[in-house]
This record gives C-alpha cells, sequence and structure tokens, in this order.
C-alpha cells in the first residue's frame, strides 16, 4: 500500500466513486516503507516495490489470503489489507479479479440490509472480557470459562460438540482437556470417539457422511465460479440410526418441549414467507423441503427436482463484476475503506515491529497436508497411509546453527508446553521460521481412533497460546508463535 500511493499507481477506477476513507489509507501507509518492513516479513524491500509495481501494472489481478493470514497476531488487520489493495488496484469487483458469488440457494433478491455496522462487541467474556462475534466468542476463552468459576460459583457447566475436536485444535489443548473433565455434562455429536467426545457423557453418533445426501451451501457463497451440484446418498444407512439434521432437531425440540418435526416445521414456515413460496407437498420433512425452497427462490429458476436431474451439477456460470455499490450493507452505502475500529489497532502493529526486531526466537507457523487437512481425517486408511507427516520443517541455516539433522528429532518449548518432533531440513522454509502441522497429537487414553494412533505425531497447539490473541477480534493466534528449538 505504501508503494501504491508514494509511486502514485493506486487506480481504484469506479470503485473511488463508491469508497471512503482513502485519504486516510494514504497517511496510515506513510510509515510502512518496505525497507521498514523487510525485516519483520523477512521479505526484501526491492521484492515487496517489484510485488506493487507488477500488481498495479496487471491487466487484471487478485490478492488471496486465507487461514495464513486470519490466524496470527494481527489478523484482522491482514484481511483487512488484503481488500484494501483489491479495491486500490480496481480489482474488486471486476472479472478476472475478485468477485462476489451468485449461490443458486441465495435469494434471487440480493438487496442487504444496511446493517450500519456488523455484529461485534455487543458483549464479551465473563473471564477476560473477550468481544463477540455475531453471537461468538472466540474459541481461546473456552478452557477459561470452564474452569474460572465467578464471583457467585458461575461458570460453563455443560458443553455441547458438533463433530469437532477442539482439545487438538484450540491453544493449549492440554488445559482444554483439564476443563471438559471438570464439565457437570457433556455431549458430542460425532462419529469418532476421539480426545475431545472422550469426555462426553453422552455421544450421539450420525450417520456418515455417504450414507446422506449433500448440498454445499457453505462453498457455494466463496466459490471461484456459480454452480450448484446435489450430492444424493450413495449408501443406505444402517437401521437405526438418524441424520445430524434429525439429531439436532431433536435437541432443539427437546429444549424447547416440541418436536422434532415442529422444529423442521418452523424453519420450512420462516422460508416459506421470506420466498413467498409454499413448501412442496411431495417433498418429506428435512434439508430437502428446505433446500427447493431456497432454490426455488433463488436466482436462476431451479428446483431441486431440476437439480437432481443433474447427476454431475450445473454450472451456472462465471463469476460477474458490477455488483457494487448494490451488495453494500454499509449504513453509508460506500465501501469503508479504512473503519476506525481497524485504524485504532494499528499502533499495536507499531509496537510488534519493534519487538521483533530484538526478539531473536524462531517462530512457529503450522501448516495443512492436502491428505490431513484436519484432526478426523487421520483415521481414516486411505489418508493416513504413507510417511509420517507430523515433522518440523525447519530452513537449513537453522538446523545447522541449531546441531540439528534431517530426522533428528527437536525439543520445541513455548511460553506454555513442549513437544518432541522429527526435523524435516528444507529450503523452501523461511530462515528464523519453523513449521508443525496442526490435528495431531493422537496418543491419549480413552479414544478409539486406531488408524490415528498408530502414528499419533505431536499436537501443535500444546505449544499455542491461549493468552496470546488478536486484539481485535480475539481470534487465537496459531501463527508467528515465539519457540525455543533444541535437540532433543
Amino acid at each position: 500500500m505504501h508503494v501504491l500511493f508514494e509511486e502514485e499507481l493506486a487506480a481504484p477506477g469506479r470503485l473511488a466513486e463508491i469508497s471512503r476513507g482513502a485519504d486516510e489509507l494514504r497517511t496510515l501507509a506513510e510509515d510502512f516503507a518496505p525497507e521498514r518492513t523487510a525485516s519483520a516479513s523477512g521479505i526484501a524491500a526491492d521484492d515487496v516495490r517489484r510485488l506493487a509495481r507488477e500488481l498495479a501494472a496487471a491487466e487484471r489481478a487478485a490478492v488471496y489470503g486465507r487461514i495464513g493470514t486470519c490466524t496470527q497476531q494481527f489478523g484482522t488487520l491482514a484481511s483487512w489489507l488484503v481488500d484494501v489493495l483489491n479495491v486500490l488496484t480496481g480489482n474488486l469487483d471486476r472479472e478476472g479479479g475478485v468477485c462476489f458469488p451468485r449461490g443458486a440457494a441465495t435469494p434471487a433478491d440480493d438487496t442487504p440490509r444496511r446493517t450500519g455496522t456488523f455484529p461485534f462487541g455487543r458483549w464479551r467474556s465473563r473471564v477476560r472480557g473477550l468481544p463477540e462475534f455475531a453471537g461468538e466468542l472466540p474459541a481461546a476463552c473456552l478452557a477459561e470459562e470452564i474452569d474460572t468459576p465467578g464471583p457467585d460459583g458461575e461458570r460453563v457447566r455443560a458443553l455441547v460438540t458438533l463433530a469437532g475436536n477442539p482439545v487438538l485444535s484450540t491453544p493449549n489443548g492440554r488445559r482444554l482437556a483439564d476443563a471438559l473433565a471438570a464439565l457437570d455434562f457433556m455431549v458430542s455429536v460425532d462419529l469418532y470417539l476421539n480426545e475431545t467426545s472422550r469426555f462426553a457423557d453422552l455421544v450421539l453418533p450420525s450417520v456418515s457422511p455417504l450414507e446422506r445426501p449433500n448440498y454445499d451451501l457453505v462453498f457455494d457463497g466463496v466459490s471461484v465460479s456459480n454452480r450448484a451440484h446435489w450430492c444424493p446418498t450413495v449408501l443406505p444407512p444402517p437401521p437405526d440410526t438418524r441424520a445430524p439434521w434429525e439429531i439436532l432437531a431433536e435437541l432443539a425440540g427437546r429444549v424447547n418441549g416440541a418436536s422434532a418435526e415442529a422444529v423442521d416445521d418452523l424453519m420450512a414456515g420462516g422460508l416459506a414467507r421470506s420466498t413467498g413460496l409454499e413448501p412442496d407437498p411431495e417433498l418429506p420433512r428435512g434439508p430437502e423441503r428446505l433446500l427447493d425452497l431456497m432454490l426455488r427462490g433463488g436466482p436462476y429458476d431451479l428446483s431441486l427436482e431440476k437439480l437432481q436431474a443433474e447427476p454431475h451439477g450445473l454450472d451456472l456460470g462465471a463469476l460477474e463484476g458490477g455488483r457494487l455499490p448494490h451488495l453494500l450493507a454499509t449504513e453509508s452505502g460506500a465501501l469503508e475503506l479504512a473503519p476506525p475500529l481497524l485504524l485504532e489497532d494499528v499502533p499495536r502493529l507499531y509496537d510488534a515491529l519493534e519487538e521483533r526486531r530484538r526478539d531473536d526466537r524462531l517462530l512457529l507457523v503450522g501448516r495443512r497436508n492436502v491428505r490431513s487437512n484436519n484432526s478426523w481425517m487421520h483415521n481414516v486408511p486411505a489418508l493416513a497411509k504413507g510417511r509420517d507427516r507430523c515433522t518440523l520443517l525447519m530452513h537449513p541455516d537453522d538446523a545447522a546453527r541449531l546441531g540439528l539433522e534431517h530426522g533428528a528429532r527437536a525439543r520445541v518449548r513455548s511460553r506454555v508446553g513442549e513437544v518432541n518432533a522429527p526435523v524435516a531440513v528444507s529450503d523452501e522454509m523461511m530462515p528464523g521460521v519453523v513449521s508443525l502441522p496442526h490435528g495431531h497429537g493422537h496418543a491419549e487414553p480413552g479414544t478409539r481412533l486406531g488408524v490415528a494412533a498408530a502414528q499419533p505425531g505431536v499436537n501443535s497447539n500444546a505449544l499455542t497460546d491461549e493468552s496470546a490473541l488478536d486484539a481485535l477480534s480475539g481470534n487465537a493466534v496459531l501463527n508467528g508463535i515465539p519457540v525455543d528449538v533444541r535437540p532433543a
């Protein structure tokens, strides 16, 4: 951003007419010359300047960031600046740049409500005062909300988990495991007795993914093309089993003194009112009936019956530009490039840059392998076979300095814990940075994960610190953790 403004390369085009805050961004960027940030980012100033010029000169371009940019100390600022770069180069909302999908199950009239601001910080967690976002609290505060009693003894006493494994996937998993053991009651809707669900008083297993139909509502909203695909049931479900929606509807019904059928009828009635359509009487209760209402109320003249007749799915066309400002839900109706909430977090970045210059510890980052994205995949034989992928990646210079060789074992220690992992020396790693994949550590007693336990690996989140957060969002810092590494 500094180079775009300094060299007068910013060219938002038509976005300038619907944006506010460019002057604030120009002022903000002045202090972040590539020469100043190079030591912290590990990317030479000349490379940053070249990248900025190439981005500005490209006829079409897209800047994209995901888990790596989000789950670190400045995840909110990094995600915001990804969007800012797309705006300043005119690449937001134009073909070949970054466009908005139009999902088949989204309302045909996608005019947003003028919400004024997103739901953030309306209330805060009991122990640390972390902000909610859209009704959710950061997972980093779950353990303390269980194991820290309030003045009158209040604390979280019961928990429901849905096909998750937070003991392996949230910061300082050991503390969370101890907290789960202290709950009064816990329910897990899960196929596995894993490191988390082993603490449950009641495990409610649903049918497997191949024993139920599927439609990707979530991924249609972030897809790189407009498409729709109905996946029918592949294998007949065993007798006396239930689909996830049936289990959740039953739980919701019992809590509210109603039947599972009444819960589903309530959802169908709400969809019918919002779409102005009637539910198809030929369809049974459940996801099929709800999806049919959404498809019929969507932008493509579709129904579930039409989609089911296309076994390979439907290509609904490329993403289109020119949907702004129509899609904007800001109170002003403009692209707000410099929200005060984000600008106020920048001084923390100044401090961190100076602190990083004084800290010579290695930084730990995570990684994902295509066959072991998440912990449940480690118990699938076809995905888990092959060499051990739970290794500590390290640059050759760092390995030589620390007296470590490829295949040797290293002790990795952070403020909250330590692990012992095999070293994989690779010049693909940046000097000063080491990497462990997440989701491993399947050596805990009380689980039934035979395949995963044969190659358990180590839990990288034994090293992540629940007190280290992106201060703005409260999100856990899972990347960029200072660690000491020594031969085991």
